[in-house]
């Protein structure tokens, strides 16, 4: 190589001396581009620029960057910070639209903190997914990030994140939950315990106090124990000086959440205070009675009223919940002494004693005068007359019918039936009966010999009166056939017996 470049020299001439500068690149020009790592098919054509257009030494840190090859994927798009929180950060991003030739091997994560220039990468090694979290920071910590992706041709152009993250505790605003059954006036009896869990939220932990009408809450009455999410208040036993308005109030930063809380704690009233008989009359007692000097620290549901005869003893209930001091009690027993006794009543129930009556309500038989002159003893004597006829009435063989009718007489009338204008008291095929005026005549299981005209006669000393009425026994596949009965010392009798087919 060496004489065939000495052969052509002569021939150059000037032309090549001229031309000299222009093969040979400089050392700043060969590190540039050696630092820009430019593909190798656009080597060849640099060294023929002109040298006068060539860069200064200073100039490489300045110059835009040679475009990427195909083979280096683009910049990840969309990168976006997800969520961050008090000790964790996640970013997601969308694929580059060029993957480059040789395919997408995964992206790098770094971190850049403020102040500092250096890129620390998140990962040792490119990972093939679009979302990443990073864990475990620090409070007060400020950084940047970037992510690029990656071939085997090397690492594309990074997407950097326009604002830097700042890891600071997350504060969430306290919120109290009132539970349904504390947002009206929670109502307790004396002795009871006190026991109210009352949810909150808040992050950090929030700082919690309670009042009790508008006052620091007294430890000797009442405890309070405060947890992360909830604040619970307790009373051993409940004293009517517990009741009133609790209110817990939550701090956080300059933040407030409060909540107020009713009480009441209740106990049996005390009796009426005083009872007296106003008036006695007829089989009427009034009575009137003033309301009691202690209603149990709540409103009254009423008076319950009882009565009791001096006889016995034993006490009847005559008016329950009753709400005026004044009543009337009715229908007592004539010659019967009375006394009578008031209770109180609210929501824990009666009062545990009574107002009584000192006086005694006597219940005087009236005077009454027999007056004797005037009086007309009235004759109700009456014949018999029928009020209800007798109907004529159509029956099914084999099934028992009756016949009604109805008669008024005075004295009581002899009842009388026939068939056919024959009497038939005493046979057992018919049932007569006779009460308050009714006369009902049963055949039992009768057939069409039974059909025929009834008749109902009432008799008594001021005369008699009749009614009948026709009877029809019908039915298919019946037949009458005719036996001669046994011979007894009597008359042979043909009886007609009907049968069915």
């Amino acid at each position: 190589m060496t004489g065939k470049a000495t052969s052509e020299a002569p021939a150059s001439g000037p032309e090549e001396s001229a031309s000299e500068p222009a093969k040979v690149p400089t050392p700043e020009a060969s590190g540039e581009m050696a630092a820009l790592e430019p593909p190798r098919e656009e080597q060849a054509p640099q060294p023929q620029e002109p040298v006068a257009e060539a860069p200064a030494p200073a100039a490489p840190t300045a110059a835009k960057p040679a475009p990427p090859s195909e083979d280096v994927p683009s910049a990840p798009l969309q990168l976006t910070m997800e969520d961050v929180s008090d000790s964790s950060v996640t970013v997601s991003w969308e694929p580059p639209e060029k993957l480059g030739r040789l395919g997408l091997r995964g992206y790098v994560l770094e971190v850049c903190q403020e102040g500092a220039s250096e890129w620390v990468p998140v990962n040792d090694w490119p990972m093939m997914v679009t979302q990443q979290t990073m864990r475990n920071l620090t409070l007060g910590d400020k950084f940047f990030l970037r992510v690029a992706a990656v071939s085997s041709a090397g690492v594309g152009p990074p997407a950097v994140l326009d604002q830097p993250i700042h890891i600071q505790e997350i504060i969430e605003a306290p919120k109290i939950r009132v539970p349904r059954h504390l947002r009206q006036t929670y109502i307790r009896q004396v002795g009871e315990a006190v026991n109210l869990q009352i949810p909150f939220q808040g992050k950090p932990r929030p700082q919690a106090s309670w009042t009790h009408n508008g006052q620091a809450l007294d430890s000797r009455q009442a405890s309070v124990r405060t947890g992360d999410q909830d604040s619970i208040l307790f009373i051993r036993e409940a004293q009517r000086s517990n009741s009133g308005r609790y209110e817990l109030t939550l701090q956080l930063k300059g933040l407030e959440a409060k909540a107020a809380i009713d009480i009441l704690v209740i106990e049996p009233p005390g009796p009426p205070s005083s009872i007296r008989l106003l008036d006695v009359w007829g089989c009427n007692a009034a009575l009137e009675w003033m309301p009691p000097r202690d209603t149990g620290n709540t409103e009254l549901l009423g008076y319950t009223v009882q009565k009791a005869d001096k006889k016995t003893g034993q006490w009847f209930t005559v008016l329950e919940r009753y709400h005026p001091t004044t009543c009337t009690i009715s229908n007592l027993i004539v010659g019967n002494t009375y006394s009578f006794r008031v209770f109180a009543e609210n929501q824990c129930g009666l009062s545990a004693s009574a107002a009584v009556t000192k006086e005694l309500a006597h219940i005087k038989k009236a005077d009454i005068a027999a007056k004797s002159k005037g009086f007309t003893e009235r004759d109700f004597s009456e014949a018999p007359s029928f009020t209800q006829p007798l109907a004529d009435h159509t029956s099914t063989p084999g099934y028992s019918t009756q016949l009604f009718c109805s008669v008024r007489a005075s004295p009581k009338p002899k009842i009388i039936w026939m068939k056919n204008k024959m009497d038939i008291q005493g046979d057992p095929r018919y049932r007569a009966l006779s009460e308050q005026g009714v006369c009902t005549l049963e055949i039992r299981k009768p057939s069409p010999f039974d059909s025929g005209v009834y008749t109902c006669k009432a008799i008594n000393v001021l005369g008699e009166a009749s009614v009948d009425c026709h009877l029809e026994v019908k039915g298919e596949g019946w037949r009458r056939v005719s036996s001669q009965g046994p011979s007894h010392g009597q008359e042979n009798r043909r009886h007609h017996v009907w049968k069915v087919d």
